[in-house]
């Protein structure tokens, strides 16, 4: 490890410039001409991340149709897999922003920059930690495979692509979530809830499914009505003339009642206007603010992986239909139908019916399996925190794609995680212990 260790920090600047590099494509997902199955700046990332791991010296492959690709090296009946994913969600509201989300930034120590911490951070990270093992000469007896997947952030086609053509690994991890290891994930589930309209409401707004929404927009003659509004309910927002711009948080849907919900909030200014429609109706009478939805799932919750999360992602009212996008977190001990049967319940009184966006379900891998204890054993030997104890999340990572693996890092108990948030960044010096943490953890697996 003395000898990784020298190999890590003799290495962490290259890794440094390389992340900026990949900091700087903008890969979030567009549906564009390009022959790409997730647009141009995706298929960028995923190229420049190969051709990192070719500089490396890993043996890379781009599948042909740019659904992902992987690096690997080393021989053996085993293979270790290390899954991550390259594309980003949206910036959101620019001017929350201190620095350009793709003009990667470093001040006080840290990295800023959309995918500094989900995902291309870790992921690199991780790749450097076995080039650490690799340069100080370490036997590689099993093949490890870094695998990159291209649309996380949306629904999984790359790796599921991946799967179908593709070995799978036999054990290995995700960088893509917290130390000192997750354990379990719950279900994700989402949905549209999609009515005819009957109003003259048009409206359109939010950034993902996955993200609370920071800001939404709405243009109305009675602008300075809805502004007096906001202003009683202590609500943020901006007026530009008739347009009146709702201000929330964004974070990570698994974390949504640690946001600010700006769909929610307008919507419920616009009720007390004496605005009707469907989507207003469902919210005021149901949601509110609360991001676990108790009044229409009750207290849904177990003690392994907490109580459900629900988010209303984005909004669409246009000529024919009112849509909304929500996002829910499922307790790993809930079963979907229980959600989908609670939740038809109360929406078909509004003229809602149901689409089923996509479903991943909950995992849950022992404590006592070999693969979660050589991983904290890991974590231990190079942090020395013994105390900190593997984690439930309601975050949905690559740990579900495939059998025996589970979320390992990169964010430490003490982080300040800013995943799907503006001024997204990562510690330096935090990153350099990660992939000190990994460059162990793979010399362990490798034995």
């Amino acid at each position: 490890m003395k000898r990784i260790r020298e190999k890590v920090e003799g290495n962490f600047n290259e890794f440094i410039e390389d992340l900026k590099d990949l900091i700087r494509v903008p890969s979030v997902y567009e549906e564009d001409e390009s022959p790409y199955p997730f647009g141009k700046n995706i298929d960028m990332a995923l190229k420049q991340m190969l051709a990192i791991g070719d500089k490396l010296g890993f043996k890379t492959y781009y599948d042909p149709k740019g659904y992902y690709g992987y690096a690997e090296y080393g021989n053996g009946d085993e293979m270790i897999g290390i899954l991550g994913h390259l594309d980003v969600v949206p910036p959101g509201d620019l001017k929350k922003w201190n620095t350009g989300p793709f003009d990667p930034t470093i001040k006080d120590g840290k990295l800023f920059g959309r995918g500094t911490q989900d995902d291309k951070g870790p992921t690199l990270g991780a790749m450097y930690a076995f080039k650490a093992l690799i340069d100080s000469g370490v036997e590689i007896n099993k093949k490890v495979r870094f695998i990159y997947g291209t649309d996380e952030e949306s629904l999984w086609r790359g790796i599921d692509e991946y799967k179908k053509k593709e070995k799978m690994p036999d054990y290995g991890f995700t960088p893509d979530a917290d130390f000192p290891l997750i354990y379990a994930e719950k279900g994700l589930l989402q949905v549209n809830l999609v009515a005819k309209n009957e109003t003259n409401i048009r409206l359109e707004g939010g950034d993902a499914y996955n993200s609370v929404p920071s800001k939404i927009s709405y243009q109305t003659k009675d602008a300075e009505s809805l502004a007096k509004i906001l202003e009683n309910l202590n609500f943020e927002y901006k007026k530009d003339n008739d347009v009146i711009t709702v201000m929330g948080k964004s974070v990570h849907a698994k974390d949504s009642e640690k946001g600010i919900n700006a769909i929610c909030r307008l919507l419920i200014a616009m009720n007390k206007m004496g605005l009707k429609s469907k989507c207003i109706d469902f919210i005021l009478e149901n949601i509110l603010e609360d991001a676990l939805a108790e009044k229409v799932f009750g207290k849904c919750e177990d003690d392994v992986s907490g109580p459900l999360k629900f988010n209303i992602g984005k909004i669409k009212i246009d000529d024919s239909h009112e849509t909304l996008n929500v996002d829910i977190r499922i307790p790993v001990s809930v079963e979907k139908e229980f959600v989908l049967n609670k939740l038809n319940e109360i929406i078909e009184k509004y003229g809602f019916s149901i689409e089923e966006n996509d479903y991943l379900r909950a995992i849950y891998t022992p404590l006592d399996a070999e693969l979660v204890k050589t991983l904290m054993e890991a974590y231990v030997e190079v942090t020395g925190d013994a105390k900190s104890l593997p984690i439930s999340s309601g975050g949905a990572t690559y740990a579900r794609a495939m059998d025996n693996c589970v979320a390992f890092g990169a964010a430490f108990p003490h982080t300040e995680e800013t995943e799907h948030q503006p001024n997204e960044y990562i510690q330096l010096e935090d990153m350099k212990k990660a992939i000190e943490i990994y460059g162990c953890a793979l010399l362990k697996l490798l034995r």
